[in-house]
Parts: C-alpha cells; sequence; structure tokens
C-alpha cells in the first residue's frame, strides 16, 4: 500500500463519507426519538397496524407487533432500511468508483505514470473503503446505541445490539466487494453509480417478496439479506457460523477476483 496515495484518496471520500453518515445518524436519532410517543400510545397505533395488511408490514420489515415494544426491536425494523440498505448503497457506490474514476476521469494516466505500481494503487483504495465503510458503521452505531440508552423503558441485551452491528458491518463489507468488483469488469469508462444502486434496491426487493409470500420463500436464499438475522428479540441470538462463512467468504473471493483482473485489465486514459 502506497500511504501518499491512501491519504489522497481518503481527503478526496471524506466529505462524502461525512455526509452520509450525518444523514444516517440524523434518522437514526430521530426515529428512535419517537419509541417513547410509541409506547405511550401503543395501544392506538397497534389499533392502526393490525388494519394494515401482514404483506405490507413484512415488507417493511415487521413480522411481530409485539417487536415493536422492545427498545431493541424498534431499533432493529428500521435499522434493516437505514444501515442495511443505506448504509449497503453508500458502500457498494464507494466502492464501484474508487478504481474507475480514475479512468473517466482520464487521471489514470497520471497515476499509472507515478512511482506507484496497480498492486499499490488497488491496495491503497481498497484500505480507504475498508475504512470508510467502517466509520460509517461504527459512527452509526454509537449513534444507535446512545439513543437507545436515552429512550429505553428497561433493560436490553447489548450482546444483540453488538450482533446486529456486526451483520451490518458484513453486510456492507460484501456490497463494497461486490462494486470493486463490479468496476473491474467494465470494459468502457462510464459510471456505475445507478446500476450498483440498482443492484441494492432490487436484492432487497426481492427479499421482501420472499417474506411475504411462502411459495417464494426460497427466492431469498438468493440475496444476502437473507443472511442478515435481525431477530434480536429471539433469546437464542447469535452470530450464526454459517452466515459468517457466507458473507467472509463472498467478500474475499470478490475482492480476490477483482485483484487479480485489476494486475491485468486495460487501463483506459
Amino acid at each position: 500500500m502506497n500511504y501518499n496515495l491512501f491519504a489522497r484518496e481518503f481527503r478526496r471520500n471524506a466529505l462524502s463519507l461525512i455526509v452520509w453518515t450525518i444523514i444516517l445518524t440524523f434518522l437514526i436519532a430521530a426515529t428512535m426519538s419517537v419509541y417513547p410517543t410509541f409506547l405511550g400510545n401503543q395501544s392506538k397505533i397497534m389499533g392502526m397496524l393490525s388494519l394494515i395488511p401482514k404483506e405490507a408490514l413484512q415488507f417493511k420489515g415487521i413480522s411481530n407487533f409485539s417487536d415493536l415494544l422492545s427498545v431493541l426491536g424498534f431499533y432493529a425494523v428500521n435499522n434493516i432500511i437505514y444501515m442495511l440498505v443505506i448504509g449497503s448503497v453508500y458502500s457498494i457506490v464507494l466502492s464501484s468508483n474508487i478504481l474507475l474514476k480514475e479512468e473517466y476521469n482520464k487521471t489514470a494516466e497520471y497515476l499509472l505514470t507515478r512511482p506507484v505500481t496497480r498492486s499499490e494503487i488497488f491496495l491503497s483504495k481498497l484500505a480507504v473503503i475498508i475504512i470508510n465503510v467502517f466509520i460509517l458503521n461504527l459512527v452509526t452505531s454509537v449513534v444507535g446505541f446512545i439513543f437507545i440508552e436515552l429512550v429505553k423503558k428497561g433493560s436490553f441485551s447489548i450482546s444483540a445490539f453488538l450482533i446486529l452491528s456486526v451483520y451490518t458491518l458484513l453486510l456492507n463489507f460484501m456490497f463494497a466487494s461486490t462494486g470493486l468488483f463490479l468496476s473491474t469488469l467494465v470494459k468502457r469508462p462510464k459510471p456505475i453509480t445507478t446500476f450498483s444502486i440498482g443492484l441494492v434496491i432490487i436484492l432487497y426487493f426481492v427479499f421482501t417478496i420472499s417474506k411475504i409470500s411462502e411459495s417464494v420463500a426460497k427466492i431469498g436464499y438468493l440475496t444476502p439479506y437473507k443472511y442478515v438475522d435481525t431477530n434480536v428479540i429471539n433469546p437464542g441470538y447469535r452470530l450464526d457460523p454459517v452466515n459468517l462463512i457466507y458473507f467472509i467468504g463472498i467478500s474475499l473471493t470478490l475482492l480476490v477476483l477483482s485483484y487479480r483482473i485489476y494486475l491485468r485489465k486495460d487501463i483506459y486514459t
């Protein structure tokens, strides 16, 4: 890894990281601040929710009304949208452009003529991706924990909170690996931001459809969201070894393939 290149790339992506982090922390804080009001009017809200079709609630990630009464369950339901979807969008957008933008901005020639190897370029930019995704997850998790502590009416499982945060981080890392891999496959230098965002949204849509109907439940296994356990209310909630192998295995495979392809790729200058 080249430190100067890493520092340059980190500065270039710092503003984006700050903006995304502010947006996500605001959403989490705003949502959790509603929890006391929700508890105070739970009978009315539960009555309203009972009028909504079960399928529509499952699309939102609500499988059991009682889960919403727990502060951690309330957090987990909203975390599905905020970090599992929006966080994944940030991760794949960052990674899918970090190498490719040197080509479509026509700065690749300048970069490659400097005394750095392709390996150093790849590893430096990969380090930026890893650190940025980690910072985003760390800050949002800390903010989430603080607001859970502020609004809770009883105890909650800190270990379950940490496990959910690890699942979120693993999912975001996997989408980051996917974006990096896709960028190395692009022959013509052009942004793939729209495609990358669409991929995240489509996979989440397929996952929600698989939860709505038992007849199509198996298609959920085609999406990474199936391997994120958000049932934090379950007393046996834990990090499933199969899920860990899935996320780590796919992420490492995509990174290795990306590295090998990038070393041999014809770079557009």
